[in-house]
């Protein structure tokens, strides 16, 4: 008499099992080499206990530097933003490889990975020693770390584009730029707005962050005050990034939603 063997209805898997094991110990030996101990985590958090017990209650007295710090942040975010993303335009365009040749879409490829490859940090450092300190490096920054993130996006969005209404609008006879007017952009034009205000969402974080380095922005009034020790000040100063950033997100909703309401109108 034969006798099957029971059927197990999860067998077990015995790869993705050697896999998670092999990244638990990699973890441990990390951690390890990084002198990442528990004691020291514990020690860590009485002190960061006592460093907010200094930064409260925050001092709001020195308004004056925090709003001129915040202006210079948003001037930097929205100009950052509007030139990275009108560059982008182009050169995701020139990346789409469902409308350019191989010789345009690589070097186009090429830039967005350049762009893409550093911390906007580490690009306003070299634009403060190439242009000085101040908001014009925080610009030129944020208009680089623009063009990686958003090019590339560009370029994916426009490579998921229905071919068909191109061709249409190239049968009439019209010109390339006719043909990306009426043909790529109507079926684009909704994620580009989408990623145009995530940019700008983006760009006023980091531009708080390139100031640490001296290219303008609150960034430089709090890594001054981190230095002076004066840790109430610190507090109104991330308190007015955090509210920062809050009203940009609210804004970039109601962008959002103003163009998700008026092309349901037009589609009815």
């Amino acid at each position: 008499m034969n006798v099957t063997a029971p059927r197990v209805a999860f067998p077990p898997n015995w790869r993705a099992r050697a896999a998670w094991i092999a990244l638990v110990l990699y973890i441990v030996y990390a951690c390890s080499l990084l002198d990442f101990t528990w004691a020291r985590f514990m020690v860590g958090l009485d002190n960061g206990a006592r460093f907010i017990g200094r930064m409260l209650p925050p001092n709001f007295t020195r308004w004056e530097i925090l709003v001129k710090g915040l202006t210079e942040s948003i001037e930097i975010a929205i100009l950052a933003s509007v030139l990275g993303i009108l560059l982008s335009l182009p050169i995701g365009l020139f990346a789409a490889r469902n409308l350019m040749p191989l010789w345009v879409t690589w070097p186009s490829r090429i830039l967005i990975a350049l762009c893409r490859s550093f911390h906007p940090v580490i690009v306003a450092i070299v634009f403060v020693k190439a242009l000085g300190f101040g908001a014009m490096s925080g610009i030129a920054a944020l208009t680089v770390a623009s063009i990686g993130f958003a090019g590339k996006l560009f370029a994916e969005a426009i490579e998921e584009i229905s071919l068909k209404q191109v061709e249409a609008v190239r049968a009439t006879g019209a010109p390339f730029m006719n043909v990306i007017t009426y043909g790529v952009l109507p079926q684009v034009f909704g994620r580009f707005l989408g990623f145009s205000t995530y940019q700008l969402d983006s760009n006023l974080r980091n531009s708080t962050m390139v100031g640490i380095v001296g290219a303008g922005g609150i960034g430089g009034a709090l890594f001054a005050a981190f230095q002076r020790f004066d840790y109430d000040f610190v507090c109104a100063m991330l308190l007015s990034i955090i509210l920062l950033i809050f009203a940009g997100e609210v804004v970039a909703n109601k962008v959002r939603a103003i163009f998700v309401e008026r092309t349901r109108v037009d589609e009815e």
